[in-house]
Protein backbone atom coordinates (compact mmCIF):
# COMPACT_ATOMS: atom_id res chain seq x y z
CA UNK A 1 0.00 0.00 0.00
CA UNK A 2 3.13 2.44 0.94
CA UNK A 3 4.48 2.05 -2.74
CA UNK A 4 1.45 3.02 -4.41
CA UNK A 5 1.47 6.14 -2.42
CA UNK A 6 4.73 6.89 -2.82
CA UNK A 7 4.22 6.18 -6.82
CA UNK A 8 1.32 8.36 -6.63
CA UNK A 9 2.69 11.14 -4.96
CA UNK A 10 5.72 11.33 -7.38
CA UNK A 11 3.20 11.15 -10.62
CA UNK A 12 1.71 13.92 -9.18
CA UNK A 13 4.79 16.16 -8.57
CA UNK A 14 6.00 15.34 -12.24
CA UNK A 15 2.16 16.02 -13.57
CA UNK A 16 2.38 19.47 -11.42
CA UNK A 17 5.86 20.06 -12.91
CA UNK A 18 5.33 19.86 -16.35
CA UNK A 19 2.38 21.69 -16.17
CA UNK A 20 3.99 24.52 -14.55
CA UNK A 21 6.56 24.15 -17.04
CA UNK A 22 4.01 24.59 -19.53
CA UNK A 23 2.78 27.31 -17.95
CA UNK A 24 6.12 29.25 -17.96
CA UNK A 25 6.67 28.92 -21.40
CA UNK A 26 3.31 30.27 -22.58
CA UNK A 27 3.66 33.34 -20.07
CA UNK A 28 7.19 33.52 -19.52
CA UNK A 29 6.72 34.01 -16.16
CA UNK A 30 8.17 31.86 -13.20
CA UNK A 31 5.05 33.48 -10.63
CA UNK A 32 2.36 31.75 -13.01
CA UNK A 33 4.15 28.62 -13.04
CA UNK A 34 3.72 28.65 -9.12
CA UNK A 35 0.43 29.57 -9.36
CA UNK A 36 0.12 26.99 -11.45
CA UNK A 37 1.74 24.30 -8.91
CA UNK A 38 -0.26 25.44 -6.33
CA UNK A 39 -3.61 25.32 -8.01
CA UNK A 40 -2.77 21.92 -8.74
CA UNK A 41 -1.78 20.86 -5.32
CA UNK A 42 -5.15 21.59 -4.53
CA UNK A 43 -6.80 19.60 -7.26
CA UNK A 44 -4.23 16.91 -6.92
CA UNK A 45 -4.62 16.90 -3.33
CA UNK A 46 -8.40 15.85 -3.06
CA UNK A 47 -7.84 13.84 -6.23
CA UNK A 48 -4.93 11.74 -3.75
CA UNK A 49 -7.60 11.84 -0.78
CA UNK A 50 -10.45 10.46 -3.01
CA UNK A 51 -7.79 7.70 -4.27
CA UNK A 52 -7.09 6.84 -0.53
CA UNK A 53 -10.80 6.59 0.31
CA UNK A 54 -11.22 4.16 -2.54
CA UNK A 55 -8.63 1.87 -1.69
CA UNK A 56 -7.61 1.62 1.70
CA UNK A 57 -11.66 2.35 2.95
CA UNK A 58 -10.99 3.93 5.71
CA UNK A 59 -11.64 7.32 6.81
CA UNK A 60 -8.52 8.38 8.27
CA UNK A 61 -7.31 7.03 4.40
CA UNK A 62 -8.04 11.10 3.72
CA UNK A 63 -4.67 11.65 5.69
CA UNK A 64 -2.78 9.81 2.81
CA UNK A 65 -4.51 11.80 0.11
CA UNK A 66 -4.00 15.29 2.57
CA UNK A 67 -0.29 14.05 2.86
CA UNK A 68 -0.21 14.24 -1.56
CA UNK A 69 -1.32 18.09 -1.03
CA UNK A 70 0.84 18.76 1.26
CA UNK A 71 4.06 17.71 -0.42
CA UNK A 72 2.44 19.78 -3.48
CA UNK A 73 2.03 22.70 -1.55
CA UNK A 74 5.91 22.73 -0.83
CA UNK A 75 7.05 21.86 -4.54
CA UNK A 76 4.73 25.21 -4.51
CA UNK A 77 6.91 27.36 -2.49
CA UNK A 78 9.98 26.14 -3.69
CA UNK A 79 9.11 27.13 -7.29
CA UNK A 80 7.79 30.63 -5.99
CA UNK A 81 11.47 30.97 -3.82
CA UNK A 82 13.15 30.40 -7.05
CA UNK A 83 10.84 32.87 -8.42
CA UNK A 84 11.56 35.63 -5.87
CA UNK A 85 15.10 34.54 -5.82
CA UNK A 86 15.79 35.39 -9.93
CA UNK A 87 13.66 38.46 -9.75
CA UNK A 88 16.18 39.92 -7.27
CA UNK A 89 19.43 38.99 -9.51
CA UNK A 90 17.72 40.48 -12.07
CA UNK A 91 17.03 43.98 -10.37
CA UNK A 92 20.03 43.58 -8.63
CA UNK A 93 21.96 43.32 -12.35
CA UNK A 94 19.49 45.69 -13.66
CA UNK A 95 20.40 48.76 -11.16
Amino acid sequence: MTTFFLILIGLFIVTSNIMGFISFKKEKSLYSAAFTILLSSVVFGGIGGILALAVIRDAFAIFYGLQVGFYLLINSLIVLLAAVFVTVVRRYRAG
